[in-house]
Order: structure tokens, then C-alpha cells, then sequence
């Protein structure tokens, strides 16, 4: 028999370490942003849906930038000069991306001021770009409105010898000016000549558009145009020479030494007051700016003329998401959609832990209401029966119920066990908030493990029963937030199978102590022995079409972009393995290469509902075997976090899993194919059915309730952000 090396090496024809069989992470994820962008553009979505679409792809940007720009200008600064998979080094990249990100917001911008400002006017909404279009009547408004909300609240700064330079908070929109001042001036010393600089913040407590008094059609302003308009009240006694809008996006990632620090809780808050002061990574301003407030914003912020963006319309387009909750547009959105409440399994008069004892049940959110998770937590809580509740907490919403639940069962004196992930980012803040919270309740509450960010979620629950202790589990894809499992599609599983119990407790227990199981029984956790899973069943479906059966693999995630696994699946391809890979963001494998990745194919899906769930179907010579995951195929999951992957054994779940990657896969209205080049381009209709996923499991979740409930509320849909 072959030695496992011996193997391997027959598999490995091909040097799959070539730089040209990848796609650069960054590059890859600036194209998901052109993806999303293109739902903005098509003119199938109702109108409200294409804005909200354009204002995800400036948010997505916004990020992009706090995030990979910023650590790409560290590892430039610091010297790194290690080139990635694709074969780019730090400066390489930097450059690319900033080139890249340059034309999308260029085509972010044709979109909203050659798209979607004439649709709103047809739709009988007027977005007023300059203060000096207003009608009289408008305009005595504005002013009054100035005066009563808008000026209390401003703090102009000028800057000279003794005022130097304020911090320019992250992404907040301020009005740069030029001031002439003559001597003895206000805002300069006795002696001060010439012009100077002053800046003020737009107020962002206040709302971005103010809709003005009309009769005929529905016209807002922008705030900013209301502060120019008044801009002489500001700065009054100097003539104001030129103005411009101008917006700052700074650092947003902190290094934690967490071996050196003490308390990791005080570390995190103290690191967050540093993020505010991040150094400056890019600078938004008004196309046709004076120079001078350039070169003087430019110098101040350290940035060279890569980092600056002019902009021809509206500074900070993400207002277009919150324009999407104003009331009076439903025509102008989606049709509305609420998941069956209650669903399916626990649509009985059965005790929720009856009705899992009875069999595992797999929720599909959120065309499956997220209540029946809520519902467990507050059972387990007041269940008289339950002694144990442990859960992991990575994102969880502003107002949980989660956190109650888990308060009250600390409260009523229960063993409640949680790890809140500090180190979550942008999501520091509230979870140090829980965190004290539930401290406060009598939780034991462990901040993650050092060097790690535990991303799995997983809960618990120790209840005693007539025939001893019996542990139920909830493993899920998704976060246990209930809001935004609203706007995610995600998998969850209930189970009270033995096995995983005892891997449940195995879990909790290496998180609170330092005791690593022997073995698995069925789930395989990282970063220890995870990615080893994923690369036997790959391998193992390689072997069985090097034995000439028949192999298959249908993988669905957020993302794929670790070496390994993807030199697995080339050589898992070029064996003969059938790979489909349903990824909705970065994506650093390239598909059609001649005895590489011909049998690859790639498809991203771009929807109302944020695609967030991850699925791995392995055939394995027709003994077909399903998985779900909280991990992505990248190297930070699979290296760097604590995550899980869990087995679907059910048959009637299984096909659930089946019937959603078929659907998926078939997908031809919101899918878009990559191309052998790394671009994307959208299904071509040709012969095909018009199906859209969503909508299909939209309709089968509604169809099946009305079966069983005609009453069942109506509700809305939301496009959700596309962040992590």
C-alpha cells in the first residue's frame, strides 16, 4: 500500500505555490464592492433597494479602508517586503487598491448623480445639492431651521501659531474655509495678515437630510447646505474666501499585546479612544476645491495624492441607508416579508426541549424566525430542571434579549457560563458593555482566549431529567444577534445527540481553562484541528476520482482565500473532482485554468438578505456527507480564531441543505459567474429560468406557513450592511 507522502505526491503535479493561480485578497474584495454597486445600477430593484444598495458600497469601502488599506500602509511604513499568494508585495497592493477603490467610487458617484437622483425626481423625491436652488419660502426655512438646531451645535476652529490643528474625528463630514482676516482680527493675534484656515463639523447627532415644507413633491436638503447657506453667521466678520466639504477616513485596527496586559477589558477600552485618532488613511473633498484647502488638509493629515478622493456630488453617501427607513417610500422597496413565526418543529404544543429530544432540528433564518433560539435561552432560563447554560457571544444586537435571558439565568441562580469576544471588531464597545452586564448578574464571563478571537457560536444548555443529565446544543453559522438575523441568512441546528454533547462540554471547557480534548467525537474545532478536516475530505474526494468514482464538492461561505485548502482543491480538480464553490465576497482562487481548475466553478450572490450561512457537501462515494461551519476557508479563520464545524446527519435536514445549495446553484437572477480573469460577470438568461434564491425560499417559508397559519403578520424586508 502507498505511503500517505507517496500520495501526495502523485497528486502533485503542479506547483499550486505559482503566484498566477491567485487573485489578490484586496483586489478581490474591492470586486465583491463592483458587485454589490451593480445592484444599485439595476434597474429591475425598486428604487429604495438600488439606494440603500450604493450606500452598502460606501460603507463596505469605509471599512475597506479603516481595515486592509490601513494595515497595508503599516507593512509598507514598517519595510515589509513579503509578497502575498498572488505575488504583490505591501506597496504593490497599496497601489492597486488605491487605483481600484479610485475608480469605484468614481462609478459610485455616476450612479447616484446620473441614476439615481433622476429616478428620485420621477419618484417625486428632490434631493436639493445646492442651498442657492431653494425658493424663498425654503430658504426662510432653512435659515430658521439653522438657528433653532443647527448653530447651537457648532464648534468653528480656526488654526494658526496658537490653535493648531484639531483632530478631524473618522468619518464625520466638516466644511474646511479660507478666511481673510485683517489685523486685529478675532480669529487671529494683533498682528495676524492674510488668510487663514478654520474648519467646522457638520453636526452628526443631527439628521443628514432635512425635508423641506412642499406641496407637490417630497424635497429634502442636505444639512451641509444649510450650514453654507449660513456659513457667514459662523465666521462672522471675516469674508469668507472658499469653502469645501471634506470627510477623513482614519485607522481603525489596534494591536493588543494581550501577554502584557493585565486586564484585557481596560486594554480594549483604552485602545478604543485610540481608534478615534487613527492615523489618517484617506481624504474625501469637494471636486473644485480651492488648492489651497487641499494642500493645506493634505499636509496636516499626512497623506500623499493617492490618499485624496475628490468628489463630484455629496460627500458620504451612506445616508442613503438610513433615506431607506423614511416613512412613506414602501412602494419604492421590496416587498414586504416577515419569517413564520412560530416555525414548523415547534409549531405544537410540545415542550421545546421535547420537541428536540424528539429529533434535530435545523433552522433556516431568515426565512425561519430566529424567536425559537430566543425562546431556548429563556426557557433554559427560567426552567427550574436547567443547572447550566454556557454560550459563546461574538455580535450581539443593542437591545438582546440574549443577554436577558442569560442575566436572569445567572440571577436565578443557574451556572451561566459566557464568553464575550471582546476583540470583536467595531463590536468592542458594546461587548464590553454586556460583559459588565452580565458580571453584574453573577455570570462567569471569560474575554476569549489570548492571541485568539473565539468566532464560534455555540450554546449549551444542562438540564437534569428523569433519566439523568441531558445537554442540548445550539450550533449556528451566525451570530446570536436577533437583529440582524432578520437581514442574514445563516443555519442553525438544535440537537440534544450525546456525541455533541460531549463535545460541547469539551469546547466550554478548553475556553474557560487550558484543557484541550484528545478527540472529537463530531465536531472539529480550530485552530487546532479544523483546517486538517477540511483537507482530508477534500483529499478524500481527490482519491475517490483518482479511483475513477465519481466526486463531488459543493462549498458555500463569505470567503475563500487560504493557500492550502485552495491548492487542495486545484489538485482536487485536476483529478477530476466536480468543485462548486458559492462564495459570496473575496474569492483568491481563479477558475477555467487548463489542468488546474477546469472542473471549478464560481459563483458570488448578491441579494436583499445579507449571504452569511456556510455549507460544505462532500459526495464521498455516495454516502453523502453535510457540514456547517462559523468559518470562512481563510487563513484567520482557520489559524487564528475558534471556530466550529458541525455535521448535518438527519436525512430529511440533510436534504433542507440539499434543496438550499441546489436552489443556489441554480440561482440566475442576483448570481454573477467568475470568469476565468477574476471579473465577475452576471448568469446569462438565455434558455434559463428566472430564478432568484431568496425569493424562492422566501415563497416556500410563506407558503408553508400559510399551510399551517393564514393569520401570520406581515413585515418587511431589509437590504442589511455587508461587513463581516
Amino acid at each position: 500500500m502507498a505511503s500517505s507522502k507517496d500520495k501526495s505526491k502523485s497528486k502533485k503535479t503542479t506547483d499550486y505555490s505559482n503566484p498566477s493561480l491567485y487573485i489578490n485578497r484586496e483586489l478581490s474584495w474591492l470586486e465583491f464592492d463592483e458587485r454589490i454597486l451593480e445592484e444599485a445600477r439595476d434597474k429591475t430593484n425598486p428604487l429604495m433597494e438600488r439606494a440603500k444598495f450604493l450606500g452598502i458600497t460606501m460603507s463596505n469601502l469605509d471599512e475597506f479602508f479603516m481595515v486592509r488599506v490601513a494595515s497595508l500602509k503599516d507593512m509598507v511604513e514598517a519595510g515589509y517586503r513579503k509578497k502575498d499568494i498572488s505575488g504583490m508585495t505591501a506597496s504593490e497592493q497599496l497601489k492597486a487598491v488605491c487605483d481600484a477603490s479610485q475608480i469605484l467610487e468614481q462609478a459610485a458617484y455616476n450612479t447616484f448623480n446620473h441614476m439615481l437622483v433622476g429616478a428620485f425626481k420621477k419618484a417625486g423625491i428632490e434631493l436639493v445639492a445646492r442651498h442657492q436652488d431653494l425658493s424663498d419660502d425654503e430658504s426662510e426655512f432653512s435659515d430658521r431651521y439653522f438657528e433653532e438646531n443647527v448653530y447651537p451645535v457648532l464648534t468653528p476652529m480656526a488654526v494658526d501659531s496658537s490653535r493648531p490643528f484639531p483632530l478631524i474625528a473618522n468619518k464625520t463630514l466638516n466644511i474646511a474655509a479660507i478666511l481673510r482676516v485683517d489685523e486685529g482680527g478675532l480669529l487671529g493675534n494683533a498682528s495676524a495678515k492674510g488668510d487663514m484656515f478654520a474648519t467646522v463639523q457638520v453636526p452628526s447627532g443631527l439628521p443628514r437630510l432635512i425635508e423641506l415644507p412642499s406641496q407637490d413633491t417630497r424635497r429634502f436638503i442636505y444639512l451641509e447646505q444649510i450650514i453654507l447657506r449660513n456659513i457667514h453667521k459662523v465666521f462672522m466678520n471675516y469674508e469668507i474666501v472658499g469653502t469645501a466639504m471634506y470627510r477623513v477616513v482614519r485607522s481603525a485596527d489596534f494591536t493588543i499585546d494581550e501577554d502584557e496586559s493585565g486586564d484585557l477589558l481596560q486594554e480594549i477600552e483604552k485602545q478604543l479612544k485610540e481608534r478615534r485618532r487613527g492615523h489618517a488613511i484617506s481624504l474625501e473633498i469637494d471636486k473644485g476645491a480651492d488648492k489651497r484647502l487641499m494642500m493645506k488638509l493634505r499636509g496636516e493629515l499626512d497623506l500623499v495624492d493617492d490618499d485624496v478622493y475628490t468628489v463630484d456630488g455629496p460627500l458620504d453617501l451612506t445616508f442613503l441607508m438610513k433615506m431607506y427607513g423614511f416613512d412613506g417610500f414602501n412602494d419604492l422597496k421590496e416587498r414586504a416579508y416577515a419569517p413564520p413565526q412560530p416555525v414548523a418543529a415547534f409549531d405544537c404544543d410540545k415542550d421545546m426541549f421535547e420537541v428536540i429530544r424528539e429529533g434535530d432540528v435545523l433552522m433556516h433564518h431568515p426565512y425561519e424566525s430566529f424567536t425559537p433560539v430566543v425562546d431556548f435561552i429563556s426557557k433554559a432560563a427560567s426552567d427550574p430542571e436547567v443547572l447550566a447554560i454556557k454560550q459563546t457571544l461574538y455580535r450581539v444586537s443593542g437591545n438582546s434579549p440574549i443577554i436577558k435571558a442569560l442575566a436572569k439565568a445567572a440571577e436565578n441562580g443557574k451556572q451561566v457560563t459566557v464568553l464575550v469576544e471582546l476583540k470583536a471588531r467595531f463590536d468592542e464597545e458594546n461587548n464590553i458593555v454586556w460583559a459588565r452586564m452580565l458580571e453584574n448578574a453573577g455570570a462567569h464571563v471569560i474575554y476569549g482566549l489570548v492571541g485568539l478571537k473565539t468566532h464560534s457560536k455555540i450554546t449549551l444548555v444542562v438540564r437534569k431529567e428523569e433519566d439523568g443529565i441531558r445537554r442540548y446544543v445550539h450550533l449556528s453559522t451566525g451570530n446570536y444577534n436577533d437583529s440582524t438575523a432578520k437581514l442574514y441568512t445563516d443555519l442553525g441546528l438544535f440537537t440534544c445527540s450525546e456525541l455533541i454533547g460531549e463535545d460541547a462540554t469539551a469546547v466550554f471547557n478548553m475556553l474557560s481553562g487550558y484543557s484541550e480534548p484528545r478527540g472529537w467525537n463530531k465536531l472539529s474545532v480550530a485552530p487546532l484541528w479544523l483546517k486538517d478536516r477540511f483537507l482530508y475530505l477534500i483529499d478524500r474526494e481527490t482519491d475517490n476520482a483518482m479511483a475513477g468514482r465519481e466526486a463531488r464538492i459543493v462549498a458555500k461561505m463569505n470567503a475563500l482565500c487560504d493557500p492550502d485548502i485552495i491548492a487542495a482543491l486545484y489538485a482536487a480538480s485536476a483529478a477530476g473532482v466536480k468543485i462548486e464553490l458559492i462564495v459570496r465576497g473575496i474569492c483568491s482562487l481563479k477558475v477555467g485554468i487548463p489542468g488546474v481548475s477546469e472542473n471549478i466553478s464560481v459563483r458570488s450572490i448578491v441579494g436583499n438578505y445579507l449571504e452569511h450561512a456556510r455549507i460544505f457537501y462532500f459526495y464521498n462515494d455516495g454516502k453523502d456527507e453535510y457540514y456547517l461551519a462559523s468559518s470562512d476557508w481563510m487563513p484567520r479563520n482557520l489559524e487564528r480564531r475558534v471556530e466550529i464545524l458541525f455535521p448535518v446527519e438527519k436525512p430529511e435536514l440533510k436534504e433542507k441543505l440539499s434543496h438550499i445549495l441546489d436552489t443556489q446553484l441554480k440561482d440566475t437572477l442576483k448570481a454573477h459567474e467568475m470568469l476565468p480573469d477574476g471579473n465577475y460577470r452576471r448568469i446569462d438568461l438565455r434558455g434559463k429560468d428566472k430564478i432568484c434564491s431568496q425569493l424562492v425560499f422566501s415563497h416556500e417559508a410563506l407558503t408553508d406557513n400559510e399551510r399551517r397559519k393564514k393569520d401570520a403578520a406581515p413585515g418587511r424586508v431589509f437590504i442589511p450592511e455587508t461587513g463581516h
